[in-house]
């Protein structure tokens, strides 16, 4: 027979660790434990959490799991869903501000973070823009296309209209692979190149465009492709 966590000696119980370790001391179980607060019947909150990982796959999985998709999963009701949403969103939000800050990006790193926690997982391809003042700080982000990625889907001429009415001097774009594999394809490069020329002709830069999938999200920009 299980017994219940608060029934765990101290020194065990995720919570306590937590206080006692900090964060980055936890399992993955453990902190998604924490979320939840309690289990199901038959499973604590530690079982039920490595339950989640293992239907989900990963943690980003879970995180991003749309709310028809992940009520179907027993013990995962409608309060342990939000709890689970508002985490994630919570640390889209917190990226987003590092992003913001007063001295603007600091590296394709900061940025690389943020469109990985917006873009991953999503079950079909989205691009999205980043739009930037001249300090390179966030002025705002946009999903702007939804689909595969190809000439009938992403438009230049859109991407540069929008960078107008937010004045923006530079811009970064991302799209994301569902398959996981974050190599540019010959329309991911060719798209590059028009962007780059469509956003010249305004004087907006095009910083970089990422790829997210399965890891780092690769940069077009490091692979010489900018």
């Amino acid at each position: 027979m299980n017994l219940a966590i608060q029934d765990w000696p101290a020194r065990e119980r995720p919570r306590e660790r937590l206080l006692a370790h900090g964060s980055a001391a936890l399992a993955d179980a453990e902190l998604l434990a924490v979320l939840l607060r309690t289990g199901t019947r038959g499973a604590d909150a530690v079982a039920m959490a490595r339950e989640l990982l293992v239907e989900f796959g990963s943690v980003g999985a879970l995180l991003a799991a749309t709310p028809e998709r992940a009520l179907k999963v027993r013990g995962l009701g409608h309060a342990k869903y939000c709890q689970l949403a508002a985490a994630a969103e919570l640390a889209r939000r917190a990226l987003l501000e590092t992003l913001n800050r007063a001295e603007g990006l600091a590296s394709p790193g900061d940025a690389a973070d943020y469109l990985k926690a917006k873009l991953s997982h999503l079950p079909r391809e989205v691009f999205a823009v980043m739009f930037l003042d001249t300090r390179h700080r966030v002025i705002a982000f946009e999903e702007m296309f939804f689909g595969t990625l190809d000439g009938a889907s992403v438009h230049p001429r859109e991407v540069v209209r929008r960078a107008l009415a937010h004045g923006a001097a530079a811009v970064i774009v991302a799209h994301n692979h569902p398959s996981g594999v974050a190599e540019p394809s010959a329309a991911d490069r060719h798209l590059t190149r028009q962007l780059s020329q469509a956003l010249g002709l305004v004087d907006v830069r095009l910083l970089d465009h990422f790829i997210v999938g399965d890891g780092t999200p690769t940069s077009l920009a490091q692979l010489g492709m900018l």
